[in-house]
C-alpha cells in the first residue's frame, strides 16, 4: 500500500499530466492547414523548430519513427502514361525534392547526334536535328550506360535510328513521320571515310561488337509513331542517322522522362454554419467544379453539403459573397494529390520509384560526407 499523501504508480500513469497533450483547436488549425480567406491565404508558414510548442509539451520535433508511422502512398489513379497518388505525411520540401528528380534527374535515351547525308527539305539542318531530339524513345534506359566525350558508341551506350524518306517528283507532297524512323540494332551504316583498300572493313560511326537484338528483350523504336517530323515536296528528300544516348533533364529538356509532374495540397471545404434555401442554391451555382450539392430536408427544406472536396481548385468564388462567412477553404500541409505525366519511356510508377532510389543515394551521399 502506498504511503498516504501518495499515488500509487498506475494512478500517476493514468492521470490526465501523463496523457499525451494536444493544442488547442485554434493552433492545431494552423500547424496543419493553410486557410485560404478570399484575399489571400494564411498561416502559409510550417512550424520547424522541434520546440515550438514546448511549453505545452507538445513534441514538434521530425523523427524517422514518426515518418514511418505517418508516411502514406494511395494510388487514385493509374494508367499507361499517367499516375495521380496520394502523398501523405510528408513535408513540402520532400514532395518538392521528388518533383525536381523526376523532372530534372531521372535519366532517359534521347536522340543526341544527326549526321545528315542528305536534306533538300524547307526545313533547316538545325530546325530538323531539333524536331528529332525531342522524340520520345521507347527504350528502357536502365539497360544503358552514359557515354562521356572520349568513350566510343557502342551497343551499351548508343542507340542508332536510320530515317530515309524522298518524295518523287510529279507526285502530291508527303508527310514524314516518327514511324519512319529505323531502328538499326547492328550500329551506324554509314562510314566515316572510304577504305585505304578494297580488303579493310568499313569504318562507320560506332563500334558494336553485337547486335542489341542479343542483349536486349524487347525492340527498340519510337513511342508515338504519328508525330510529323517534316513535310517534303515533289523532288525533295531526307537521308540522316540519329543517335540517341542516356541523359538527364537538367542538361536538356528532350531527357525529361515526364511532360510533367505536379502536386497540389489536398482541399478541405467546411461549412462553419448551415446554408439553407435560397442561399444554398446560389451556392451550388457559383462553384465552377460542382464541390456543393443541395441535401433535401423534407418540408420544402434544403441545405448545401459539401460533396467533392477533393475537385476544388481554389478559385474561393464560395468565400466571396454575402455566404463567404459560412464556409472556410483549407489545405491540409502534409498532404498532397501527386501527378505524373510519363513521355512513354517508362511507366510513371517505375519512374517514381526511381526518383526515390536517386534520392536515397544523394542523402547516402551526405551521410557519407558528413561521417
Amino acid at each position: 500500500m502506498p504511503k498516504k499523501g501518495t499515488k500509487s504508480k498506475k494512478a500517476v500513469d493514468d492521470g490526465p499530466d501523463q496523457q499525451e497533450n494536444k493544442l488547442p483547436d485554434y493552433l492545431e488549425l494552423q500547424r496543419t492547414r493553410v486557410v485560404c480567406n478570399a484575399d489571400a491565404p494564411i498561416h502559409t508558414q510550417g512550424y520547424q523548430y522541434s520546440g515550438t510548442f514546448a511549453a505545452m509539451g507538445v513534441d514538434n520535433s521530425v523523427s524517422v519513427e514518426k515518418f514511418c508511422k505517418n508516411f502514406k502512398i494511395d494510388i487514385k489513379r493509374l494508367t499507361e502514361d499517367e499516375m495521380e497518388f496520394d502523398m501523405i505525411g510528408v513535408d513540402a520540401s520532400i514532395a518538392n525534392a521528388f518533383r525536381r528528380i523526376l523532372i530534372a534527374e531521372v535519366p532517359t535515351m534521347a536522340i543526341e547526334k544527326i549526321f545528315m547525308a542528305d536534306n533538300t527539305s524547307v526545313i533547316a539542318d538545325e530546325v530538323l536535328s531539333h524536331r528529332l531530339g525531342l522524340i520520345p524513345l521507347d527504350a528502357d534506359p536502365r539497360l544503358f550506360d552514359y557515354i562521356s566525350e572520349n568513350d566510343v558508341p557502342n551497343e551499351r551506350n548508343t542507340i542508332v535510328f536510320k530515317l530515309h524518306v524522298s518524295c518523287e517528283k510529279g507526285s502530291q507532297r508527303i508527310t514524314v513521320k516518327s514511324g519512319e524512323l529505323e531502328w538499326l540494332p547492328e550500329g551506324s551504316q554509314l562510314s566515316m571515310a572510304s577504305p585505304a583498300q578494297s580488303g579493310d572493313k568499313q569504318k562507320t560511326f560506332t563500334s558494336f561488337s553485337q547486335s542489341q537484338k542479343e542483349i536486349l528483350e524487347n525492340p527498340i523504336g519510337v513511342k508515338f509513331k504519328d508525330i510529323t517530323i517534316a513535310r517534303l515536296g515533289p523532288g525533295q528528300a531526307i537521308e540522316l542517322e540519329a543517335h540517341a544516348v542516356k541523359g538527364v533533364g537538367k542538361v536538356h529538356a528532350k531527357w525529361s522522362p515526364v511532360a510533367t509532374a505536379w502536386y497540389r495540397m489536398l482541399p478541405e471545404v467546411a461549412i462553419l454554419e448551415q446554408i439553407e434555401g435560397d442561399e444554398a442554391e446560389e451556392l451550388v451555382k457559383k462553384c465552377p467544379v460542382n464541390v456543393f450539392d443541395i441535401e433535401d430536408l423534407g418540408n420544402d427544406g434544403k441545405r448545401a453539403v459539401v460533396a467533392k472536396p477533393r475537385a476544388c481548385t481554389l478559385c474561393r468564388e464560395c468565400v466571396r459573397g454575402p455566404c463567404g462567412g459560412k464556409i472556410q477553404l483549407r489545405r491540409v500541409r502534409d498532404h498532397f494529390i501527386y501527378t505524373i505525366e510519363s513521355t512513354g519511356a517508362l511507366p510513371p510508377e517505375v519512374l517514381f520509384t526511381e526518383a526515390v532510389k536517386i534520392l536515397e543515394e544523394k542523402c547516402e551521399r551526405v551521410i557519407s560526407e558528413l561521417s
